[in-house]
């Protein structure tokens, strides 16, 4: 496909791809820039966080505790733009100790993992996360 800016689904599909590569450079500037100030932003079997600032706390905690690589990434929007889903593979090192999970000690994991989203006026209105937690951790446990 080629994107030509004129079709609503085009301009969401780069948006997420443009956060995803945001992601991917460490640029959580970029990131933040790319959402509204009231994100609803729902954490991977967690509670829903709403707002910027809570999104850029969410975003320091990941910094300090993992990096990570998305790959393989597929992003597809409805008609209208408004709704987007993405799929991808997280290649990840766990670098520090995060509340609730196993201790850190640089364990490398690779994880299929999704998102959706909500698109309002240009912006990320909502992302949503999926992943399979418990593979995560069996992951970082046989490393440990």
């Amino acid at each position: 496909m080629i994107i030509d800016g004129n079709r609503a689904a085009d301009r969401a599909i780069e948006l997420v791809l443009d956060y995803y590569a945001a992601f991917n450079r460490g640029d959580w500037d970029g990131m933040l820039a790319r959402v509204t100030d009231d994100v609803a932003h729902d954490i991977n079997q967690g509670a829903r966080e709403t707002g910027r600032d809570a999104f850029a706390a969410f975003l320091q905690r990941m910094n300090r505790c993992y990096r990570e690589q998305l790959r393989d990434i597929v992003v597809l929007a409805n008609v209208g733009g408004a709704r987007v889903a993405a799929e991808y593979v997280v290649h990840g090192e766990y670098l520090a100790d995060d509340t609730g999970l196993p201790p850190a000690r640089g364990q490398k994991y690779v994880l299929p993992g999704g998102a959706f989203f909500d698109i309002r006026d240009g912006r990320i209105a909502r992302v949503t996360n999926y992943y399979n937690l418990e593979d995560w951790i069996a992951q970082v446990s046989a490393s440990a």
